[in-house]
């Protein structure tokens, strides 16, 4: 029904179920879908020349605190590629490497031989779990961020009033994205918002 309204409205042609979108593979079963990289880990190891690498059971180590480089300074050019290849996986299919990612992004611009070591650490444990993906169910998480806040507040409750105003601008605009599917049954139920901060409920409730 989806494909006969969409067709009637515009231009378009069935190519099938969809395998692969932007590097992405999509695997369909009976009530979820899974999507993976492994082609492209194995493509950027390879790129990178860590195919071979020997392999390591988590993204970072979590005994070594990385500290600002106040030595000769590396290879940024190729940190830099590292690092794009990484965002891109941690973004798509792999948020199991996100915290390594973006505290290594943060010496992008001045980087040592700690750092290195550390985004090799991270390629390692990527070829260790190529095979890793991410599995949709009818009720799974379809959209998440763990970034930081962009502004300084003077109170935590501030900060826990910031991240539930942008919780809400979201559920608001998947309930208007539902509203705009016309086979979609209405009403549109509300959408429950939960946040575990006393404190910033007593602020929204105002």
């Amino acid at each position: 029904m989806t494909k006969e309204f969409l067709s009637s409205r515009f231009s378009m042609m069935d190519m099938g179920e969809a395998d692969v979108i932007l590097g992405i593979r999509i695997k369909h079963e009976s009530n979820e879908i899974e999507i993976f990289q492994s082609h492209y880990i194995e493509k950027v190891l390879k790129k990178f020349n860590y195919f071979d690498c020997t392999l390591v059971g988590t993204p970072i180590d979590t005994s070594e605190k990385l500290m600002p480089n106040n030595d000769q300074a590396v290879s940024q050019l190729e940190y830099s590629r590292v690092i794009g290849c990484l965002m891109y996986a941690k973004t798509c299919t792999r948020p199991d490497n996100a915290f390594a990612v973006a505290k290594l992004c943060k010496y992008t611009s001045n980087l040592g031989t700690q750092h290195w070591q550390a985004i090799q650490r991270i390629l390692k444990y990527l070829k260790k779990t190529m095979d890793y993906s991410l599995t949709y169910t009818g009720e799974g998480a379809i959209y998440w961020a763990s970034k930081k806040q962009t502004c300084i507040t003077g109170l935590i409750v501030e900060s826990e009033f910031m991240a539930l105003a942008a919780a809400v601008k979201e559920a608001d605009w998947l309930r208007n994205l539902i509203i705009e599917i016309l086979l979609w049954s209405k009403p549109i139920t509300p959408i429950s918002i939960r946040c575990d901060s006393a404190a910033t409920l007593a602020k929204a409730y105002r």
